[in-house]
This record gives structure tokens, sequence and C-alpha cells, in this order.
């Protein structure tokens, strides 16, 4: 799986690093905390590349991306994402994103709604009630050996520093320890045609899905029989249910053509 182009942009002060797959319409691809454009999006890649222009980011202190020292939030990486598509000419596209790239493409849409085809928010929350009883909870004791081992492992394969793997950790469970709700406006704002989708079993409740999807005027709404992004990607200990993800893959397709 080769990318037609990658590389990095200088934006608001840092390398950011990039790459596309495919050519067409442009499709955003915005991965989860502690993770990286191909170990969320490897087997969207796999299937939609030779239906669309395939855009991945790898967001700030993740992946091949440089480091701040200030605190993460989902504004920052909304603006970050912003300018670096403007360094690459892509004026308007759509965006999927998984998990807290979900959060981060509904602030795009709402910080920057000019630039915003359509959105795909999958496995995200606005509210901290949305989440499953005691995640919050587990996030303030959260330790760096509590963090996913294949997360340890594929940042140190893209970027063999383990102080800035310290760094990430530290950034993306201090994001989580002191999020706050958000007003309903950030969602009642977007005006692009919007699919949510969730698990049945994600850590995020399904009546939370619904509730945003209910703010949004026109969006779509698909829950499905999965854990958290086992409906786009492998599970951590590398399972792969092909045709759940067969099936949500040409959901969003038919979603973006439509």
């Amino acid at each position: 799986m080769n990318p037609v182009e990658k590389g990095y942009k200088r934006v608001n002060g840092i390398q950011l690093y990039y790459e596309i797959y495919g050519a067409g319409k442009p499709l955003v691809l915005i991965h989860g905390g502690g993770s990286s454009i191909v170990y969320d999006f490897k087997e969207v890649i796999t299937r939609l590349k030779d239906k669309f222009q395939l855009i991945g980011i790898d967001l700030q202190n993740h992946g091949r991306s440089e480091h701040r020292d200030i605190p993460e939030t989902f504004e920052q990486d909304a603006d970050d994402i912003a300018a670096l598509l403007t360094e690459i000419n892509i004026h308007k596209a759509s965006f999927w994103g998984f998990s807290n790239g979900g959060n981060t493409v509904m602030q795009i849409a709402h910080r920057h709604p000019n630039i915003v085809e359509k959105l795909i928010v999958a496995s995200a929350f606005y509210k901290k009630e949305g989440m499953m009883d005691g995640f919050f909870e587990a996030m303030q004791e959260a330790t760096f050996e509590s963090m996913p081992e294949p997360f340890k492992i594929n940042f140190l394969n893209l970027n063999p520093d383990f102080s800035k793997l310290e760094n990430l950790f530290d950034k993306d469970s201090k994001r989580m320890q002191t999020f706050e709700d958000w007003e309903d406006e950030v969602l009642t704002s977007i005006q692009s045609p919007v699919l949510f989708i969730s698990g049945d079993k994600d850590v995020m409740k399904p009546e939370h899905t619904m509730a945003m999807w209910r703010l949004v005027k026109d969006s779509r709404l698909m829950i499905l029989p999965a854990t958290h992004g086992t409906y786009m990607m492998a599970d951590f200990d590398e399972s792969i249910n092909k045709s759940l993800i067969d099936f949500t893959v040409t959901k969003v397709e038919q979603f973006l053509t439509n």
C-alpha cells in the first residue's frame, strides 16, 4: 500500500506529516488518539483508494508529525488540518474522523465550514455523560503502562523516540482528563451532510450517538454490531471482521457519492 504522495508541511509552528492515496474527490482521514493514519485507516484505504483521493494526516504529537509542548485541543487539531489542506491546495473536501478524530472533524465543520463537503463522524462524543460509565474516572487514573501495547509499537515503528511516545501519552491523556462538555451549538452549527457511526458496544453509548444525530439537521445514523472501531479496522488482537468492514465502507461510499 504505497501513497502517491507523502511529506511534511509546516503548519502553525510544527511539521505535520501527510499521505495521499488514489485520485478523485478528496476524502480526509483523521485518526484517533494515540494512533496514526495507516493504523486506523488501513482497511478503509485498501477499499477506497481507487475511488477517492484519500488524504491522511498525522496530528500533532502523533505518528511522524512534530510535537508541541502545549496542551492538545480538538480546536487546535481542526485548525492544523485546515491549514495543511491549504498548503496542499485542497480547498474543499469530505472528512472521515475516527474516535478523537471524529471530535476533530466536528470542530472542522464548526470552525471552518467552507472547506467541508460531507462528514463521517465515527465513534465520537461531545459530552462526558455520553461515554460508557466509568470512562472518565478511569482516565484520571491512566498511566503510561495502561496505554495499549499496539499503540506503543505503532508509534515507535514510525518515530523511534521513546520520550516522544511518553509526550504523546501525556498530551492525549490530559486532553481527556480535562475535557469539558461542548455546547450543543458546536453540532447545530454544522451545515454539511453528516453520517454518524458507532458500535452498539462502543466506548460511547449508542444513545449519545443518537443525541448527536438529532442535533445535526438531515444527518444520517448507523449503529453497527461492533466494539470501538471494529466496524472499520482490526481489533487490538489483530482480528478483522472483513464482512462488517466491507459493509461499513460500502455505506460510507454511498453516503459520499449520493
